[in-house]
């Protein structure tokens, strides 16, 4: 009986990538050369398609705008072993799959990072770098710990990973939703060091620096408040009880001194936050047991699969 070789799928979402993507489809078959590439365009108005069908990818499309919307369809679409998924900019370092994918088998892992280094001031936008360390601390501070590169979308998974993925993001959040799946899950997983080019001429990015970056900062928010109810909520539940208790010291004083609570409205303020902090605080234990019922679903879907190997 040979042993059979796992099957990659390279996935390559794409929006307007013409100057680009038949290099980076050259770059991981050369790399690759037993993988299947896949080229996902979503609604591109160049010749993308004709380009990545003309350089030997297997081209699909999904009309919902959005990368989030692109990897739900890639992900559910695509069947194989192991999926090495990055973008069609030619900016990542297409050498550097077969090394990840080996970490990920050799260590049994579900995802590998392909964490971005670069000596190239160009390879950035303005402000990205601040902002990826800002998002990244955030995510540690929340979650307990995190990847040195959240925003990557330079990544191998198993397909234990691909397939209990629930995609809910619709656009370039997508990589956080991602990096917290893997942490909530406590799945296997690890980063290596990858370089990170600058784009080709005639690529321009579809990134916006403040508008992507609030939707990021939003889902992490979102996701905090969705896997954390406990915490989220209990930190209104505790605002709200020391606003209630700051305003009720003085009123407590004078009635001690008096037998007399002279300002009824600061004392039905203080009753009305002191019950809505008891309301947090009760929703909060009712959604953390609504969280690990999901959270074992999740586990159980995720353990229907087996672990990554090659045989």
């Amino acid at each position: 009986m040979t042993e059979r070789s796992p099957r990659i799928a390279v996935l390559l979402p794409c929006y307007n990538e013409a100057a680009a993507i038949a290099q980076t489809i050259a770059d991981f078959r050369a790399a690759l050369p037993a993988a299947t590439i896949y080229v996902y365009d979503n609604n591109s108005s160049d010749a993308t398609c004709e380009i990545a069908a003309a350089a030997g990818a297997i081209v699909r499309t999904e009309r919902m705008q959005g990368k989030g919307n692109v990897v739900r369809r890639m992900f559910a679409d695509v069947d194989a072993d192991i999926y090495v998924m990055a973008d069609g900019d030619a900016t990542y370092e297409a050498a550097a799959a077969p090394a990840l994918v080996n970490k990920l088998l050799d260590e049994t892992l579900d995802m590998v990072v392909g964490a971005r280094k670069s000596e190239v001031e160009a390879a950035y936008r303005r402000g990205h770098r601040l902002g990826n360390a800002l998002l990244t601390g955030m995510l540690a501070r929340i979650f307990g710990r995190t990847f040195t590169d959240i925003l990557s979308g330079y990544r191998v998974f198993s397909r234990r990973f691909v397939k209990s993925f629930p995609v809910l993001s619709a656009g370039f959040e997508i990589e956080t939703e991602i990096s917290v799946h893997a942490l909530e899950l406590r799945m296997p997983v690890a980063e290596q060091v990858t370089a990170y080019a600058a784009r080709p001429e005639g690529s321009e990015s579809k990134l916006n620096t403040w508008r992507d970056g609030l939707r990021i900062l939003n889902t992490i928010l979102l996701l905090f408040r969705y896997e954390r109810p406990l915490q989220f909520f209990g930190a209104i539940a505790a605002t709200f009880a020391i606003m209630a208790i700051i305003l009720a010291i003085p009123l407590f004083i004078t009635f001690m001194q008096t037998g007399l609570v002279p300002r009824f409205p600061t004392a039905i303020l203080a009753t009305g936050l002191m019950i809505l902090s008891a309301l947090n605080g009760l929703c909060g234990l009712i959604l953390d047991t609504v969280v690990r019922g999901r959270l074992e679903v999740r586990r159980i879907a995720y353990l229907a699969y087996p672990a990554p190997s090659r045989d």
